[in-house]
């Protein structure tokens, strides 16, 4: 059982809003943790990582912080005083100077990645038919519509900076890597969790997996909350 003291923030990332949580908001309130999905605006990781620490000022007591994707950039720029564990669900983790297209673009690209390039307003939409092929392979049809029809698109802004000293120098971190995920290479993702000295799980779970494999995100949380629990 988790610790019901600890609350939960979960940052979503690229083409998702905070309905990509559902499943794991639904178990960890369940649970009797508080849990909240911030909502980023995708605009820049300045503004994005302002709407995570208003999104902290919300909560009470010790704070476990969970990004997916993307929004592992943003989880390692909170504010630090109550952040006690950040989880990293198949997430990009630059170092400080880095940018985060350094690290998505470090490998050559799964052959299903979809090729991607801003639009007139300089935003980066996903293409409908990749939360098939790439984005949630493993998810239902209906799951998938739902994904695409609700996805946010990022702006060249949150992924052209580079970054400050991550919060992950000095917080404990767990990193899920999804050894079948189409966007962010499994490879380039153990490249990460092993500089972070993340602990670290693997599953065969593609890009999407608090979609598609919502135990295996549980899991991580819940070790991360069972850590900060007793601490």
């Amino acid at each position: 059982m988790a610790a019901k003291h600890v609350s939960v923030v979960l940052a979503h990332g690229a083409w998702a809003d905070g309905s990509s949580w559902a499943r794991i908001i639904t178990a960890l309130t369940a649970e009797g943790v508080k849990v909240s999905a911030t909502p980023l605006p995708l605009t820049s990781l300045a503004d994005d990582a302002a709407a995570l620490n208003r999104s902290l000022d919300r909560m009470e007591g010790p704070i476990v912080l969970a990004g997916h994707a993307y929004a592992g950039a943003v989880i390692a720029l909170a504010r630090p005083q109550r952040v006690k564990a950040l989880v990293y669900i198949t997430a990009l983790a630059p170092d400080e100077g880095e940018k985060v297209s350094d690290l998505f673009y470090r490998l050559q690209p799964h052959p299903q990645a979809p090729k991607l390039a801003p639009d007139n307003n300089g935003l980066i939409w996903l293409p409908d038919e990749a939360f098939a092929t790439a984005f949630a392979q493993h998810a239902s049809a209906a799951d998938q519509a739902l994904l695409a029809a609700a996805q946010r698109p990022i702006s060249q802004n949150c992924i052209t900076v580079p970054v400050g000293r991550p919060l992950w120098k000095e917080v404990p971190s767990w990193f899920l890597v999804a050894e079948d995920d189409r966007m962010i290479v499994a490879e380039t993702q153990r490249y990460m969790a092993e500089r972070m000295n993340a602990k670290t799980k693997a599953h065969a779970v593609d890009h999407a997996p608090s979609v598609t494999a919502p135990k295996a995100v549980l899991d991580i949380i819940h070790d991360a909350i069972g850590a900060v629990g007793v601490s």
